[in-house]
């Protein structure tokens, strides 16, 4: 395993306030929190750590740009060539916004610069296309009536989002929710703030008007959970964990309040002896420990076929020992580290977990250098259904592979799960990749192929992996109320 990249010149922070009404504002109780370097574990910045009394302002401030405001009365074509302007500024700026990310987050800087940020453009510039085309119908009632539907904005929208895609998570947000014409009131999480106010800056920049988009950094029992009890927001749209999806839901019935869900998963990820080895190979191993294994969708349960198990576990294991470990700011790092100190101290108990349940560790199970938090890669083999690596969402770079021999089997056994978010299959037999894609319990299924995005496509999860979809036309569905209108002919 390579040794530490020296360290790159890290870039500018330039936004650490709070953004609320089109202004910068320090918190109101004056409070600030450190955000961490997780490759060096030194503070980068501090920032306002807004609450409730941040929250009202911004409340405020985006109920008057929604009610009396020009955003949600503004002429569609027009929203969408603002959004448009956005992705272009964040386009015009994406080595040093990727490098923000990289700093913050700790992914390698490759990683951000190629995947993540021409992801955000992508997405903002899809729904700046859908901006004027969401309309309603014409119906033909009984009777003497004109009656259509209109599809109107929902109004202001609560986001909470997480910190593993920290600007792919905010361009998901607000393309669907600017499009439809509601107005925003978000909160980053508190480990990675940074790129998600850098780009509420570039918003204001492109001339999206004052109030449209505010950003509360915070925490969330505090900001989080005020942004959700709210009565002045109109809807809550949350990606993280399913605990916390659960408190929301339950706060937000007090004001009836719209929700939507993007939650963890255990995806199965599974490979018959039939596949392109070399493909499913190289496909499983991206699925896991991209992002440092921080995805949601991470496929972290392999299921392999016993005629080729060896033969995957022992390629695994070489294209671990290969991987580049280092500075996420060196072009030539494959993993950065954990997000944070909590972070690192789950996974290394869920490895201990691994080797008391009677998995075999075949690579990593440790840390990575003395400083930073980083996890080597870790791979176990020998690993069963009840077993707690196999059931739980770790959130980090370690790979459980099962064993199967029965194509009956394997279809019960990827849904024994209280998860539902993803799924993979790796066959040549096109109709047995058809029958596992219907019978399997998944919002997305990939088939010779993991972790492929777009914004025209809906993502979303089963069961307690979520409520609703983001992206594609479905994810417009969240910020819009549908309203009826009669008219007498008479």
């Amino acid at each position: 395993m390579a040794t530490m990249a020296p360290k790159q010149t890290r870039p500018q922070v330039r936004q650490t306030q709070c953004f609320i009404g089109g202004k910068w504002l320090p918190a109101a109780s004056g409070k600030t929190f450190d955000t961490i370097n997780p490759a060096t574990e030194e503070v980068i910045a501090e920032v306002a750590e807004g609450d409730a009394d941040d929250v009202d302002a911004a409340v405020d401030a985006a109920r008057e740009a929604f009610d009396r405001g020009p955003w949600s009365t503004m002429d569609a074509r027009d929203r969408g060539r603002l959004m448009n302007k956005l992705a272009d500024l964040i386009e015009a700026e994406i080595d040093e916004l990727a490098a923000l990310e990289s700093l913050d987050n700790g992914k390698p800087i490759r990683d951000a610069r190629n995947a993540d940020f021409p992801l955000v453009v992508d997405c903002l510039r899809y729904y700046a296309g859908w901006a004027d085309k969401i309309h309603g119908q014409t119906i033909p009632v009984r009777g003497d009536y004109f009656c259509y539907t209109r599809r109107e904005p929902v109004g202001v929208v609560g986001q909470i989002i997480p910190w593993n895609f920290p600007a792919l998570m905010t361009a998901w947000k607000w393309g669907p929710a600017l499009a439809a014409g509601c107005t925003i009131v978000m909160k980053p999480a508190e480990q990675t703030p940074l790129t998600c106010l850098r780009m509420a800056r570039l918003a204001q920049k492109a001339g999206i008007p004052d109030g449209v988009i505010n950003v509360v950094p915070g925490y969330g029992p505090t900001a989080g959970a005020s942004i959700v009890r709210h009565p002045g927001v109109d809807k809550i749209a949350f990606t993280g964990e399913g605990s916390t999806a659960k408190i929301i839901q339950r706060e937000a019935t007090e004001t009836m309040k719209r929700t939507t869900f993007e939650l963890g998963g255990k995806s199965p990820n599974v490979i018959f002896a039939d596949a392109d080895m070399n493909a499913a190979i190289a496909g499983a191993h991206f699925g896991l420990y991209f992002n440092q294994g921080q995805c949601c969708c991470a496929g972290s349960r392999v299921f392999v076929q016993d005629k080729v198990y060896d033969q995957f576990c022992e390629q695994i294991v070489k294209r671990n020992g290969q991987r580049r470990l280092g500075d996420p700011l060196d072009p030539q790092t494959e993993q950065g580290p954990q997000v944070d100190q909590a972070q690192f101290d789950k996974i290394m108990k869920y490895v201990e977990y691994g080797k008391q349940d009677g998995a075999k560790c075949l690579t990593g199970g440790k840390r990575f250098g003395s400083k930073g938090y980083y996890v080597e890669p870790t791979l176990f083999a020998d690993v069963t259904d009840d077993m707690r690596i196999a059931t739980d969402e770790i959130f980090g770079p370690v790979m459980s592979v099962l064993k199967f021999s029965d194509v009956d089997e394997i279809v019960d056994r990827a849904n024994n799960t209280e998860f539902g978010l993803a799924a993979a299959v790796w066959t040549r037999d096109i109709a047995k990749a058809h029958r596992f894609a219907a019978k399997v319990r998944a919002g997305t299924v990939w088939v010779n192929c993991y972790d492929v995005f777009d914004a025209g496509a809906p993502f979303g999860g089963f069961k307690q992996s979520g409520i609703g979809r983001e992206l594609g036309e479905a994810g417009l569905a969240n910020y819009t109320e549908s309203k009826t209108v009669t008219v007498s002919m008479t």
